[in-house]
């Protein structure tokens, strides 16, 4: 047990460059006091004691802010930095050395009594306010960007970044796990391949309004045309 708490306390500093000293984190991270009392709420869960698991989860949550249902399973050296709003639900099963930002949610997409939660592998890292619905298996080595909402497996060594997440296929260009601010945006993405494809299709409309109309009047003339007819 005091290994584990050692082993704790070292990824702490390992993964929070703000980490000073050991009594500042003894005392000050929420994150890692969360995960201390679901491994209590997790023995107790296990062990048929599951009102009593519940209580402590709930008054964990009360003290961090940091709801982590005591059936959810957590692997070794997990940290949560910050740490507000984050809920890991009853299913969920997070691996090795995941890291989770502020925010994140774990979350599931069915009533039914069976895996309803996302699985985290090993050495998952995932942005402030994300959200993973469903049993959803995130794979080793993955990035989920901030604000990202996930609906479909992560292959691993990906990241994944929008609303749904899309994969954003760079492979050989490594994302630091704190450089969110690095990732690409789909979204404008997908604006500038719009605005492209709109130049190309207004050259087209020149050439064949010069082939057709041939003198600059005429053609001012029929552009003059379509526009009092809103095209």
């Amino acid at each position: 047990m005091l290994q584990r708490l050692r082993e704790d306390i070292r990824t702490v500093f390992k993964k929070d460059p703000a980490a000073r000293s050991v009594v500042e984190v003894l005392l000050c991270y929420s994150g890692m006091h969360a995960i201390w009392a679901h491994r209590v709420a997790h023995w107790l869960w296990n062990h048929r004691l599951r009102l009593l698991a519940r209580i402590l989860s709930q008054v964990s949550r009360f003290f961090t802010g940091i709801e982590i249902h005591p059936g959810a399973t957590i692997g070794r050296r997990f940290f949560i930095d910050h740490g507000m709003g984050v809920v890991i639900g009853e299913t969920a099963e997070v691996g090795d050395d995941v890291l989770l930002y502020q925010g994140v949610v774990l979350g599931g997409t069915s009533r039914t009594k069976k895996k309803r939660h996302p699985t985290l592998k090993h050495g998952v890292v995932v942005g402030a306010g994300a959200v993973l619905l469903g049993p959803v298996v995130v794979g080793e080595g993955a990035r989920v960007g901030a604000g990202s909402v996930v609906i479909d497996d992560v292959e691993p060594e990906t990241t994944v970044v929008g609303v749904p997440g899309h994969d954003i296929r760079e492979r050989r260009r490594h994302v630091g796990a704190l450089e969110h601010g690095s990732l690409p945006d789909p979204v404008d993405r997908a604006f500038g391949q719009m605005r492209r494809r709109q130049e190309v299709l207004m050259e087209r409309i020149e050439k064949l309004e010069d082939e057709l109309y041939g003198e600059d009047a005429d053609r001012q003339e029929a552009t003059s045309l379509e526009e009092g007819q809103g095209i």
